[in-house]
């Protein structure tokens, strides 16, 4: 895991970070964390998982949808890549 060093915190950010964990019931290494996580990886972001699912959902896809794709499928094992 990656380590951050943050200088210079002013005296009032500090306290009212080690305030605010404490209400939550962490440290406040803890709750930098969280603050940190919820800055730069919101929940409203979208992701390509939920996307998909959701779009199949929506078009009614079923698993039979895509029993064709194992019937299609080239089934030899591939070969090493060679550099000759």
């Amino acid at each position: 895991m990656a380590m951050l060093t943050v200088r210079n915190l002013p005296d009032d950010v500090h306290r009212a970070l080690r305030v605010q964990a404490a209400l939550h019931g962490r440290s406040t290494e803890a709750e930098v964390r969280e603050i940190l996580a919820i800055a730069v990886k919101p929940d409203s972001r979208i992701r390509l998982g939920d996307a998909l699912s959701a779009l199949g959902r929506k078009i009614g896809l079923a698993n039979k949808d895509f029993d064709v794709f194992n019937q299609v499928r080239d089934k030899t094992p591939a070969e090493p890549l060679r550099f000759e």
